[in-house]
């Protein structure tokens, strides 16, 4: 891994992946890659959606999803040596036997999960790639709870990936408080080239936060690919920092004065006339 775009004293951190089959092989790449931390605390990494594992079959994330509970102790001793905050892309979470939760756990750097949501939105698409039909709601659950929370970065509020499309959630996400929205993605190709600025971008400006894309890249062993371009952009829907290709970091530093001086000057929740209600 590399350390491009790694400031001085970074908040918040992106990781461009490309996750396999196995999820110890994957937890290792983050085991690597977290060896290159700079020393400058506070701290949140963000991993891309999957980052455990990207399996061929949605059957053996189900499998994984049985034996979630080891993984995140994995997770929270990680917080704990690094002295980080973590977004840990998604976990599978456990529904039922046949069905699990694309679940984005937050942890503080006691190691402690302070958050989590459950993806609202499933990806059930005919996309242009070898892939083709998409059916996310076939093994996976659909959430139904919007998720904030306060960290010593800010208010934290928490999606994934075909959530960027439904700009309602981010309303929402902006009316319970938030001030930086992580989105980790696995974007399709075709998808990716499309929409993924222009839709990360319109979130940022329309809920004036701090908008954080962690996301997968390259050839898996799955067989799919997927866009990369791990984003972060400011309240005013400026790029701050980019990763096009390959693996590694990315950074920015959040300033909350700018943010609420943004919010101040253009006060666009209050002057908000079509309201829909929270989850």
């Amino acid at each position: 891994m590399n350390k491009q775009g790694i400031n001085s004293a970074p908040a918040i951190i992106a990781l461009q992946m490309c996750s396999g089959l196995n999820p110890d092989d994957n937890i290792a790449k983050l085991k690597q890659a977290l060896q290159t931390l700079p020393t400058a605390r506070p701290l949140l990494v963000c991993l891309p959606e999957a980052f455990l594992v990207f399996s061929k079959h949605a059957g053996d994330t189900l499998l994984v999803s049985q034996r979630i509970e080891q993984y995140k102790q994995q997770l929270s001793e990680l917080c704990r040596k690094h002295n980080i905050w973590l977004n840990a892309g998604t976990l599978p979470e456990p529904y039922n036997q046949h069905k699990y939760y694309a679940a984005s756990h937050l942890f503080n750097n006691q190691g402690n999960i302070v958050a989590s949501y459950n993806k609202i939105h499933l990806f059930d698409v005919e996309v242009d790639d070898q892939t083709g039909s998409y059916r996310e709601s076939d093994f996976t659950q659909a959430g139904d709870e919007v998720v904030v929370v306060d960290s010593p970065f800010g208010k934290i509020g928490l999606t994934v990936c075909y959530d960027l499309r439904f700009a309602g959630l981010f309303n929402a996400l902006v009316r319970k408080g938030a001030e930086i929205i992580l989105v980790p993605s696995a974007f399709t190709v075709p998808t990716g080239k499309a929409h993924w600025q222009p839709l990360l971008a319109a979130r940022a400006i329309e809920t004036q936060c701090y908008v954080i894309a962690a996301a997968q890249y390259g050839v898996h062993e799955n067989g799919r690919q997927t866009y990369g371009h791990s984003l972060m952009l400011s309240p005013w829907g400026e790029t701050l920092s980019e990763k096009s290709t390959g693996l590694g970091f990315i950074s920015c530093t959040v300033d909350l004065n700018q943010l609420h001086k943004i919010r101040r000057d253009m006060p666009l929740q209050s002057h908000q006339r079509f309201r829909e209600p929270l989850l």
